[in-house]
């Protein structure tokens, strides 16, 4: 069994217009959010096997966050640049060249990319809000199936909810 948890970054501040879109923080809301997630994950008992986040500052700090309430140590998150500004064909190909001696990933990164992949592993999801964390099971030994298999599980969670 693999499971794939997909986590749009938290809300993130458009104050200031002169910061890079790379350099955007998160606002007081996903502040709040990426943390109030983590808690919901590990009270499930969510332990990823590997945490990878865009190289965005939303993104990481979203990652931070929600590490930081798994216990899941900082250090250890991978920053993948093929996480920002990519496409749900681009997150598929990263998913699939996952080493199979992982069982639980977590990726984190951006819309619409995160929306659309998501929707294509399930129908049944058709947004993923700021801080959105979609959880995939899938019934295979090999990452390469993700995708060529329907998840055998497939929940959306959201700040909101």
């Amino acid at each position: 069994m693999k499971t794939l948890f997909l986590v749009r970054h938290a809300k993130s501040s458009r104050d200031d217009p002169s910061l890079p879109d790379r350099s955007r923080p998160l606002d007081d809301r996903g502040k709040q959010d990426a943390p109030m997630m983590g808690k919901r994950l590990a009270r499930r008992d969510v332990k990823p096997d590997l945490l990878v986040s865009s190289p965005a500052l939303r993104a990481l700090t979203t990652a931070q966050l929600i590490a930081g309430e798994l216990g899941y140590q900082r250090k250890n998150i991978v920053v993948d640049d093929r996480l920002y500004a990519s496409s749900p064909d681009d997150l598929l190909a990263v998913i699939r060249a996952l080493d199979k001696k992982l069982d639980r990933v977590m990726l984190v990164g951006h819309n619409p990319e995160f929306t659309d992949l998501a929707h294509r592993l399930s129908s049944e999801i058709i947004d993923m809000p700021t801080c959105a964390v979609a959880e995939f099971s899938f019934d295979t030994k090999a990452w390469s199936d993700v995708g060529d298999v329907m998840p055998a599980k497939a929940v959306l969670d959201f700040p909101k909810k």
